[in-house]
């Protein structure tokens, strides 16, 4: 028995010499006056986080992702302990779902009043009931982008335009598993949340059949074929719209009348955040008018910030394709997380679309 309380303390003794590093690291991490922000690259003006750590004194240690997939693991497995993520709606709802998150102390975020009530309850609808987590950020809409010269003034107002063989060879789609396969389910009137197998295999069976058609697949680049001329026909986001065009004067963007993809980028607190206080200034301080207004002349995605948005000029605040109307809107849908099963069946499909000659 001796001999086995011995090994039982010096094996307790070895451990916590072993911890000893990382806890300190913890304590010391946790007493530093600083905010660790986590979110996509580029997604902010870098002045601004330079007047944060002026007006605050609260010094800002921002990594960032590419992709939401890259960012959960992190999170999920604690490799990085970080105080506010900036993630996208559908994986907001499964940081919740998985107990990732804690609540936000709104008290401490009076300038989050000035972000619109609609989206807000684009939020409590789909991915933050109740509106307890997240606060919105950044918000952006699908849309087709295309050359109004060559093609003529209103020649494009359908998801089924992007079908027309007038177009071969000119058309530029996004290279992305589920927002590809939303302009295939969209364009068939199907939810783009759609688990139906028979959904999903319409809308592969289709978008296979225009890969003739198109000019390349790509994603953040696509704007620069616009840009450039290469391409006349485009799927990509409003916030690509006002940069395209002041380089390019005659590429128009449209919301297709079947409906499109929106998404609400958003700030939330992990749960084990080291500087809960910090995060909850980091989220006022961009939630701020002067803030918001500043960031949006940076990244030119629609600010769901209201005094933000009245601080522009009256010709941007009527852009309805940078603030679409409810009418705009109609049949349009936030993408929702939807399971491991789900995952699978549309991880299924985009192999068959991708293997496909």
């Amino acid at each position: 028995m001796r001999r086995k309380t011995f090994c039982g303390r010096l094996l307790a003794a070895i451990l916590v010499l072993c911890l000893l590093p990382v806890m300190l690291a913890g304590c010391s991490a946790k007493n530093r006056n600083e905010v660790r922000v986590f979110q996509y690259g580029d997604y902010i003006d870098p002045e601004l986080i330079e007047q944060f750590e002026e007006e605050t004194g609260i010094t800002v240690v921002m990594d960032t992702f590419d992709t939401n997939e890259e960012m959960y693991p992190v999170i999920k497995n604690r490799a990085g302990v970080y105080d506010v993520i900036c993630s996208s709606d559908y994986m907001i709802e499964r940081l919740r779902t998985d107990g990732l998150l804690q609540e936000l102390d709104f008290s401490k975020i009076p300038e989050s009043k000035n972000i619109g009530s609609q989206y807000y309850a684009i939020a409590d609808q789909n991915f933050d009931p109740g509106n307890k987590y997240a606060v919105p950020y950044q918000v952006g809409v699908a849309g087709i982008m295309y050359n109004e010269k060559k093609l003529g003034k209103d020649a494009i107002d359908s998801w089924d335009d992007l079908w027309d063989p007038k177009y071969k060879g000119s058309i530029i789609m996004q290279d992305s598993l589920r927002d590809t396969l939303m302009v295939g389910l969209k364009k068939h009137g199907h939810s783009l949340n759609s688990t139906n197998e028979e959904d999903l295999k319409e809308a592969v069976d289709d978008l296979i059949a225009q890969k003739p058609l198109v000019y390349k697949y790509a994603n953040d680049s696509a704007r620069d074929f616009m840009i450039g001329n290469t391409a006349d026909v485009g799927v990509l986001w409003n916030g690509e719209m006002l940069y395209s065009q002041e380089l390019n004067e005659d590429l128009a963007f449209t919301i297709p009348k079947e409906g499109t993809e929106i998404f609400i980028d958003a700030f939330v607190v992990p749960k084990n955040a080291l500087h809960p206080d910090n995060a909850m200034k980091w989220i006022d301080f961009t939630c701020r008018a002067d803030v918001a207004y500043t960031n949006f002349e940076y990244l030119t995605y629609t600010t769901p910030n209201e005094a933000a948005k009245a601080m522009m000029d009256e010709e941007l605040q009527e852009n309805r394709m940078l603030f679409p109307t409810e009418e705009d809107l109609k049949n349009s849908e936030v993408l929702r997380d939807l399971g491991p099963e789900a995952d699978s069946l549309f991880s299924k499909y985009w192999k068959i679309f991708k293997s496909a000659s």
